[in-house]
């Protein structure tokens, strides 16, 4: 029995991996992730590597098993062992990319996507193609492409702390009104500090479509009665 990894179907398996990993990683560091191409790469080629030693170790098996009929029973090959390593290893990986601070939590996406990646070079490895294929397409269609089709709203509270208060109030009031952002609860606080109050209110806002929370900040602290904006998640 001859094995079915020849030199030249190795080599298509690792370029693909290579391909594949690399234009999700891209779309990752794009966007300033955690962990850009190269890692994404590396985790694809190291997922396709262990399946390309599996699938060998299995037909080298299968070869002795045919060679030697009395050593059937003894010889045994499990195709899911290496690769059961490589999906809990990864986990590890993943979540070393996950930022947690007092309100929020980034690079889940990231760790997820690098998951996934070891999935895919998994497929390749042991020459799924169609797998390969399509889950690639999944892949990137879930990272680059659902955001732009579904929107979902998020809902946060913004702290906006402020002097003259009626003047303040009217701006803010306008502002959420122009760019249609809707409040959808306040909370109002005052400070006495010697001669003058400091006004603080929190707003639960919902923004629409194609406004971020940082263009929000940005046009906001332009204003010179605002001395601070804080964006808290819930």
């Amino acid at each position: 029995m001859v094995s079915p990894l020849t030199i030249p179907e190795i080599v298509l398996r690792l370029v693909l991996a290579i391909l594949m990993s690399g234009v999700i990683g891209f779309e990752r560091q794009y966007k300033s992730r955690p962990a850009g191409m190269r890692t994404h790469i590396l985790v694809c080629l190291g997922a396709t590597i262990v399946a390309l030693i599996q699938v060998e170790i299995a037909s080298g098996a299968i070869q002795a098993a045919l060679e030697n009929p009395k050593l059937t029973g003894v010889i045994r090959s499990d195709e899911a062992r290496l690769i059961a390593q490589v999906v809990s290893g990864v986990g590890f990986l993943g979540a070393g990319t996950i930022i947690v601070t007092k309100r929020s939590v980034t690079g889940l996406t990231t760790a997820a996507s690098l998951w996934a990646v070891a999935g895919l070079g998994i497929a390749i490895g042991m020459g799924f193609y169609a797998i390969a294929i399509t889950s690639f397409l999944a892949i990137f269609f879930a990272l680059a492409i659902v955001k732009r089709i579904i929107h979902i709203p998020t809902t946060k509270k913004l702290e906006v702390q402020y002097i003259h208060r009626e003047e303040t109030k009217s701006f803010i009031s306008q502002y959420f009104e122009e760019r249609k952002i809707d409040i959808e609860d306040v909370n109002f606080d005052v400070k006495f500090v010697e001669d003058y109050r400091i006004y603080t209110n929190i707003y639960t806002i919902d923004l629409p479509r194609g406004l971020t929370y940082a263009e929000v900040i940005e046009e906001l602290s332009t204003y010179k009665n605002i001395t601070k904006l804080r964006l808290v998640t819930i």
